[in-house]
């Protein structure tokens, strides 16, 4: 069960690094097209940071910071003594988001952006796929953890 999370992984980074190779083909760095007016567009950005601005041009920083947390994560995973279905999805997707993330900033040294929205007047941070796997992998993660403890609260 978990060699699956590390296919899942792979496919993950392959989406991510697939619709970066799209975006940085097909646009010009800043360059926008509106898919639904005043909500969601594609915006093609170079992030040297994290979400909302941080840590801008920490690349290497952030390198190493992902690094660490690969080698625990990993190591978490193989010491767990059973692993069911949703741990499977929420490691495979938070493992194939940070790598994703990853070969941007030691190939690139900036990681490619290109998801925008703009919510209630307010301008989301620009993100891609590896984002979006990190989020939900996280989300189900901590559902995950919740109802494990919920089922141990009820024995």
């Amino acid at each position: 069960m978990k060699n699956k999370i590390f296919l899942l992984a792979i496919i993950g980074v392959f989406l991510d690094q697939v619709t970066k190779l799209l975006i940085t083909g097909l646009l010009s760095l800043n360059e926008v097209i509106n898919v639904i007016d005043g909500f969601f567009s594609i915006t093609y950005v170079r992030n040297t940071g994290a979400a909302w601005g941080m840590f801008s041009n920490s690349t290497l920083l952030l390198s190493i910071i992902s690094i660490l947390f690969l080698f625990i994560l990993i190591k978490y995973i193989k010491e767990l003594p059973k692993i069911n279905f949703f741990y499977v999805i929420s490691f495979g997707l938070i493992i194939g988001g940070i790598v994703g993330n990853l070969i941007d900033r030691l190939l690139r040294g900036y990681v490619v952006d290109f998801f925008r929205f703009v919510i209630l007047n307010y301008n989301y941070p620009i993100f891609n796929v590896a984002d979006m796997l990190i989020v939900i992998g996280f989300i189900i993660l901590i559902i995950n953890f919740v109802r494990d403890d919920l089922i141990e609260k009820r024995k």
